[in-house]
């Protein structure tokens, strides 16, 4: 890399790829006194959802099993295939909003670092450079399990593109990357985008790309009985067509397997539970062939 004759500059870059850069200064801290720690976090403010939210919450997302559901049937069907602490590298691309963190934690927990191919709307911008760079950290005959999708929020009274935030009295947008981006395109199906020769500005060039990544659903989310539900969906669909291409091209770099786990993040108030609704699970074998299908073990 160009920054190896660097080492400051190099230390700077190698932590760019952890979410959590105090983990990385942790030094000889022993491995499952960070996990723990770590774990306790994640579960500071997060209590199981009441039985009336778990239903109001499946009702809108049929399919959508808990986190902590998730996790625990995923680690289960991973660990029959070898994947551990000590050999897997987790890899996610998920919104860059802080309640995305928290699936992300949930992961962590259990495998440690996690390598960051997400940015708005948890779409992979990190591309065929960042993959392969992940696939380089993947342990020595080791396993990477790699974890996108975009998110979506419910408030307490059911409402879908909303959610509560610690701390925070307003019931804000969630999430508001795509539903900008949702607005950005009901305004060229229904009238009323001002036609620019601008180009697309850097500072904001990634939710320029979602803009444009989501303007072939216009007329599947016009004709939506709930745009805010269809839309996550709309953007994984667009987001597979990429992590597709991605996974495919840097193939060559996986060791001994990696499992991709696809869904909807659905992320809820401070005080319950959030959800993942799965829509794949598949394992690639070290010469990048899916070979396995394992989405029916974790519904």
């Amino acid at each position: 890399m160009m920054f190896a004759t660097r080492p400051a500059a190099a230390n700077v870059a190698r932590s760019a790829f952890r979410l959590r850069p105090s983990t990385a200064a942790i030094g000889n801290v022993d491995a499952a006194s960070t996990k723990q720690k770590r774990h306790i976090n994640t579960k500071a403010t997060k209590h199981s959802s009441s039985d009336e939210f778990d239903a109001l919450v499946k009702k809108a997302f049929p399919g959508a099993i808990s986190n902590t559901d998730l996790v625990k049937r995923v680690v289960s069907v991973l660990e029959a295939k070898g994947f551990s602490n000590g050999n897997t590298l987790l890899a996610t691309s998920l919104c860059a909003d802080e309640l995305a963190r928290v699936l992300e934690d949930d992961f962590v927990s259990v495998y440690g670092n996690n390598f960051n191919l997400g940015g708005l709307s948890g779409f992979p911008f990190a591309g065929n450079t960042g993959f392969g760079a992940m696939a380089a950290h993947i342990p020595d005959d080791g396993f990477c399990l790699l974890v996108h999708g975009p998110h979506v929020g419910v408030c307490k009274n059911g409402q879908i593109g909303k959610v509560e935030r610690q701390g925070i009295a307003l019931v804000d947008n969630c999430c508001g990357s795509a539903i900008a981006a949702s607005n950005y395109l009901k305004r060229i199906t229904h009238g009323g985008a001002q036609i620019t020769t601008k180009l697309q500005q850097f500072s904001d060039f990634q939710q320029g790309a979602v803009q444009e990544l989501i303007l072939p659903f216009g007329k599947r989310l016009s004709d939506a009985e709930d745009r805010m539900k269809e839309l996550p969906y709309a953007l994984y669909d667009s987001q597979e067509i990429l992590v597709k291409d991605i996974v495919e091209t840097g193939s060559g770099g996986i060791k001994k397997g990696l499992a991709l786990l696809g869904g909807i993040q659905i992320n809820t108030s401070p005080d319950t539970d959030d959800y993942f609704h799965p829509l794949r699970f598949d394992y690639y074998d070290e010469s990048g062939v899916k070979v396995e299908c394992l989405l029916s073990s974790i519904q």
